[in-house]
């Protein structure tokens, strides 16, 4: 996963607990996964998009 082993990993989830704090990590794990959402849902409602462009473009 992007290069990192689990010793990294681990030292960054430390850094982050010390950083923000162990009451805070529900609320950014919460806007990371709502941000991925959104982010999956927009490009899939682009690429169901992309097909429909094509085709208008065919009959013109």
């Amino acid at each position: 996963m992007f290069g990192l082993g689990h010793w990294e990993l681990l030292i960054i989830l430390i850094i982050v607990l010390i950083i923000f704090g162990a009451g805070k990590l529900p609320e950014i794990g919460a806007g990371i996964g709502k941000g991925i959402r959104n982010f999956k849902k927009a490009t899939s409602e682009t690429e169901q998009e992309e097909p429909k462009k094509v085709e208008e473009g065919k009959s013109q």
